[in-house]
């Protein structure tokens, strides 16, 4: 058993799960063998203070800044695989890492390691009638396991968040990004043994089978604590029908953009061109503009010849498509619909309370704005639209928990239980009562 204490120099060094020998297990077998090992390492990381977490945080991004090379290198291997394999150009997007982007990583990792830590937080605290002092505070939830697809960033966000809280991690990246996770995953190991903190906090396994991700979402003998998966509708869909533990993530980013009968035109241009085409592949990007229809003869022209010079493509209703000439009409199955591409559906309403209805019908809870110069219409649809995150006069790109000052995300949670919105360090956490007395007894 690991006997770290916090005044252990280095911890027990063991081989990276990518060489280690229990990698060629059965599936079955090396999921519970990996949650076995993040159970030690997470008691084994309690008695650890926020300082040294915060060192083994800025270990891990100086380790992924030292095996650059090498993470780039795997990366190109899964880019190489991915266009042989006829993946969309969305899809490779999100998969490829470039020096900006992993430059952005570890930057990301440096932000989460200058955080104030949540553990051991007050979060409320009370004198209950019979004189004892209740105190509410934060803790870490245990062992997390997070099931992604195409995005490498997701493995360094993932492990820094779940340090920074106090969790172990096991991380099963999509197979296309395989190369990529593990190569991340190594560098994040070495810092967090050079730092003398437990390895086994961050594990990904070699095995690309399917039946590791089952046994994983059977809880393994409740060894894990939360499920959260960061993908796509079939991955998530499948991760919460087949989950035998709790679930933190959300289906789809239908993010919606409504034009008020009141606005500042330039504004609403730049921001519709913004959250639509900065990057179409992410789950906040904009995928349904809603536009009041007093505008088809001035403001929806500019904002679809905007669009259209930046390679997007429309799809709307009867009214824009008879105010623009190259709008294709738009089929039932556009409303709703996460494109994830530079294609955009467009639809026209005659009032605000006409918007707030196609969003509660065709949105999914992610992300949703409005931009107007109305104060009130502003308070209405901040007040009315039951989504995670709702903006005024602001991009849907900045529902990111980077955006927010959480340093980094593991995801968008559009569920109504513990974490609603962004997913940082704070929402990794859960609580605990804190009870102090002096005798007190109850009749």
């Amino acid at each position: 058993m690991n006997t770290l204490t916090p005044e252990s120099k280095t911890a027990p060094r063991t081989k990276p799960v990518a060489t280690d020998p229990a990698a060629r297990m059965d599936p079955e077998k090396l999921a519970l063998d990996m949650a076995t090992r993040a159970v030690v390492a997470r008691a084994a990381l309690a008695p650890f203070s926020d300082i040294r977490r915060s060192i083994g945080l800025r270990a891990i991004a100086d380790a992924i800044q030292a095996h650059q090379a090498a993470i780039l290198a795997a990366n190109d291997r899964d880019i190489a695989n991915a266009r042989a394999s006829g993946r969309p150009a969305a899809f490779i997007d999100r998969l490829q890492l470039d020096e900006s982007r992993l430059n952005a990583i570890i930057q990301a990792v440096r932000d989460v390691a200058g955080q104030d830590d949540p553990l051991g937080e007050t979060i409320e605290n009370w004198q209950a009638h019979s004189g004892v002092d209740i105190r509410q505070v934060r803790v870490p939830i245990g062992v997390l396991a997070v099931i992604y697809e195409s995005r490498p960033n997701v493995t360094a966000d993932a492990a820094a968040l779940a340090l920074r809280s106090g969790n172990a991690v096991i991380l099963r990246g999509g197979s296309d990004s395989q190369h990529s996770s593990l190569a991340l995953v190594e560098a994040i190991r070495a810092g967090l043994g050079e730092a003398g903190l437990p390895v086994d906090l961050v594990q990904h396994p070699v095995t690309t089978d399917r039946a590791f991700v089952g046994a994983v979402l059977t809880g393994l003998n409740g060894q894990i604590d939360l499920v959260i998966p960061r993908g796509g509708r079939d991955l998530v869909a499948r991760v919460q029908a087949d989950a035998r533990v709790a679930v933190l993530g959300h289906l789809d980013g239908v993010c919606h953009a409504y034009v008020d009968k009141t606005v500042d035109a330039d504004m609403a241009r730049a921001l519709i061109l913004n959250a639509k085409m900065r990057r179409t592949g992410v789950c906040n990007a904009l995928e349904c503009l809603i536009i009041h229809a007093d505008h088809l003869e001035t403001l929806w022209p500019l904002i679809a010849a905007d669009l259209e010079a930046a390679g997007c493509r429309l799809r709307g209703d009867a009214r824009a498509e008879a105010h623009w000439p190259t709008v294709t009409s738009a089929a039932d199955s556009d409303w709703g619909r996460e494109f994830l591409d530079s294609i955009i559906a467009v639809k026209t309403v005659d009032s605000i309370e006409q918007a707030i209805d196609h969003i509660a019908q065709f949105g999914s809870g992610h992300t949703d704005m409005i931009v107007t110069a109305n104060d009130q219409a502003a308070e209405q649809f901040l007040n009315a639209v039951d989504s995670a995150v709702v903006i005024v006069n602001a991009t849907t790109g900045l529902s990111d928990g980077a955006e927010f000052g959480f340093g980094a995300e593991i995801g968008i949670a559009t569920s109504r239980l513990h974490a609603r919105g962004p997913v940082g360090a704070r929402q990794l956490t859960t609580y605990k009562y804190q009870v102090r007395g002096t005798g007190q007894v109850r009749d």
